[in-house]
């Protein structure tokens, strides 16, 4: 009954400000909420369970040095198993309040046995499961969302100096943080031009490992690095925060001593003269001897890199004058890195140039990367490189100019419904053997990252034509998969790749996949289908007609599929959604896809199962217990489960609120 009684109270309590000894306060802003989809089996069970658990973390937080807590309560099944954490410069009064703030927002969650909720100065959350007990990577991928950077929207007056203020605190923070107790770091930096100081805090949470928390703080330094010369930047993960600001929000006296944390890192010229000396010197020695064989390794690299074949370096001026002054009316469309022109050179020949947009530091970066890439590709299903322009920071490509433009215009745009089936199906197979060729065929596998209908382009006879290789990644021929960022379009990314940054071939079918569905049924991946209580995106909307032989009702209505073309169309439907199963069961290659478009070649012993996405809100659907994709044989002892045991999950991230700025690098 007390139980009842407090969460009575919180629900009723009103986050915000709370107003802390006297004069002293500090905001507990609302960054991140989210209510779970999997509904509880008893619901009394289930709230009851929850409070008990939310009581117990609360009680912890309430004792004087406590800032992370963990509970749970078993009772009647519906298991609650919590975790919440304090930021360690607050008080204890204020980590409690901070804990009730963001309780209050998850009180109303009812609906699904699962919650979090994160403020810049504590986190909430709760499952049903107890993975993120572990100490294991596995766990923290089991939980883990996208990881959320939030910039200020307010640029220094210096920039320079701001920035590099920032940046060598960040890195200081970066490496102390896994090296320190508690694995939390808060500090200071002067900003050597101006009278000014700079805060930062990052903090892991601390039933994790070092490692996992190394990884994390790397990934945060690299997404708050993108967010300068701004004021103020937060990245937010399950697995770790880290903010910086320039306006206080910790006290002077509440910085942590990190001198010796960053020992052992420093690569500076006095901490090597200081060395020099008996065994000092035998050690310069050997650090020049490494610096004189990496800088002949990197001067052979250069001199053995592979040239840009075929491709011309042009003039900016003469791109500028063959686009009208990079005119609106010569505006042919925009990608992810972009806008794209048309241009006429030497008053015949019609070309494409693509105007880089400058962002950051990595734009040089990978425009090098893309015609690095295309200039070696010679392909007819993939869009040729035909010259350059790189003047300052202003990077161009000049590309095949394709008239009848990307894919998506005849899908959904102006143009829709006057591709007949048999150009349909031609297209699809051209994409087809387009990636084939990028991961079987060139002398090292690229992964495109970013295959979504306004990337396929169109020529005169409708043959299709992959572009925009901002995105492509090598992938070792040892190697099953790499580990990496983010970067892509949600909505057509794989979710392990979304989730986990587990980056394969592979990941370009399940894009295929979508974009086949776009194919068949002229809708976009995030069209929203409701049927009956449901709302269902195009795959899961896909996914039940499926089941049930239902085929004929996704094919868009613009179509005149023939009764003979009808047997075709609904194999192509099952391959789109073969392209869409579990990567390590079901999913194909590309070279497969081929062969069953081409050639009818059966799935094999196959079976197709309701296949996981990640829709453009951020939430991930991975099926009922019954059709989910199953998680076995990873780290069986560390789950502490049998080794025949399956694990089913079921997440989803939530909606960002208006504070999101949207993925690092994602083209949304």
């Amino acid at each position: 009954m007390a139980v009842m009684i407090v969460f009575l109270v919180l629900l009723f309590t009103k986050p915000g400000i709370s107003q802390l000894n006297g004069d002293e306060n500090i905001g507990n802003t609302p960054v991140r909420s989210f209510c779970g989809p999997n509904p509880p089996i008893i619901l009394s069970n289930f709230i009851n369970n929850r409070n008990s658990s939310l009581a117990q973390l609360r009680s912890q937080l309430s004792n004087n040095g406590v800032y992370y807590a963990r509970a749970q309560s078993l009772s009647d099944g519906d298991s609650v198993f919590g975790d919440a954490q304090c930021r360690r410069y607050m008080s204890t009064a204020q980590c409690v309040a901070c804990f009730d703030s963001c309780v209050s927002q998850l009180v109303p969650c009812i609906t699904g046995n699962g919650a979090y909720a994160f403020s810049d100065n504590c986190f909430v959350r709760y499952e049903n499961y107890p993975n993120y007990y572990d100490n294991s990577a596995v766990a923290v991928e089991l939980i883990t969302f996208l990881p959320l950077d939030i910039c200020g929207n307010q640029s220094a007056s210096q920039t320079s100096a701001f920035t590099e203020a920032v940046n060598g605190l960040l890195s200081d923070i970066r490496v102390a943080t896994p090296r320190a107790p508690n694995w939390y770091v808060a500090s200071t930096r002067e900003v050597s031009s101006e009278n000014n100081t700079i805060y930062g805090v990052a903090q892991c949470v601390e039933n994790t490992s070092q490692a996992i928390c190394q990884d994390c703080m790397n990934t945060a330094y690299s997404n708050l690095y993108n967010c300068l010369p701004n004021t103020e930047g937060r990245f937010i993960d399950q697995g770790c925060f880290a903010r910086y600001s320039n306006t206080p929000f910790f006290s002077d006296n509440q910085t942590t001593e990190i001198t010796n944390l960053l020992k052992g890192n420093s690569n500076k010229v006095p901490i090597i003269a200081g060395a020099v000396g008996g065994v000092g010197l035998f050690f310069l020695v050997l650090a020049l001897g490494l610096y004189y064989f990496v800088w002949k390794k990197s001067k052979k690299a250069e001199e053995d890199a592979p040239e840009l074949k075929g491709a011309i370096n042009y003039s900016y001026k003469h791109l500028q004058s063959a686009t009208n002054n990079f005119s609106e009316e010569n505006s042919i469309g925009r990608g992810g890195f972009g806008e794209v022109f048309k241009a006429i050179h030497e008053d015949t020949q019609v070309l494409a140039v693509k105007k880089l947009e400058v962002r950051n530091a990595r734009a040089k970066a990978e425009f090098e990367n893309e015609i690095l890439l295309i200039s070696q590709i010679h392909h007819r299903n993939l869009l040729r490189l035909l010259g350059w322009s790189s003047e300052g920071s202003n990077l161009l490509l000049v590309l095949e100019y394709m008239p009848n433009g990307s894919l998506d215009n005849f899908l959904w745009g102006p143009k829709r419904g006057t591709l007949n089936w048999q150009q349909r199906y031609d297209i699809i197979l051209g994409i087809a053997r387009g990636l084939s060729h990028l991961h079987n065929e060139f002398h090292v596998k690229i992964i495109h990252r970013d295959i979504k209908s306004s990337n396929i382009l169109l020529d005169d006879h409708f043959q299709a034509k992959i572009a925009d290789f901002g995105l492509a990644k090598f992938q070792p021929d040892d190697q099953s998969h790499v580990v990496t960022k983010f970067a892509g379009t949600l909505g057509y990314t794989a979710p392990e790749y979304a989730r986990q940054g587990l980056l394969s071939d592979k990941v370009d079918t399940f894009s295929l996949g979508i974009v086949i569905l776009e194919i068949v049924s002229g809708q976009r991946c995030n069209d929203v289908h409701i049927v009956g209580q449901s709302t269902d995106y195009l795959i899961e909307h896909a996914w039940k007609l499926y089941e049930n032989n239902e085929h004929m009702k996704l094919i868009d209505e613009t179509l005149d599929a023939r009764k003979y073309e009808v047997e075709h169309v609904m194999k192509i439907i099952e391959i789109a959604l073969l392209c869409t199963q579990s990567p390590a069961i079901n999913r194909p290659a590309m070279s497969e896809v081929v062969l069953m478009l081409q050639d009818g070649q059966s799935f094999g012993e196959r079976h197709l199962t309701k296949p996981a996405y990640i829709d453009h809100n951020r939430r991930i659907h991975i099926g009922s217990i019954k059709n989910s994709i199953a998680i076995d044989n990873i780290s069986q002892k560390q789950k502490g489960v049998k080794a025949n045991e399956q694990i089913h999950i079921k997440k989803e991230d939530d909606q960002l609120d208006t504070m999101e700025k949207g993925t690092n690098g994602a083209k949304i």
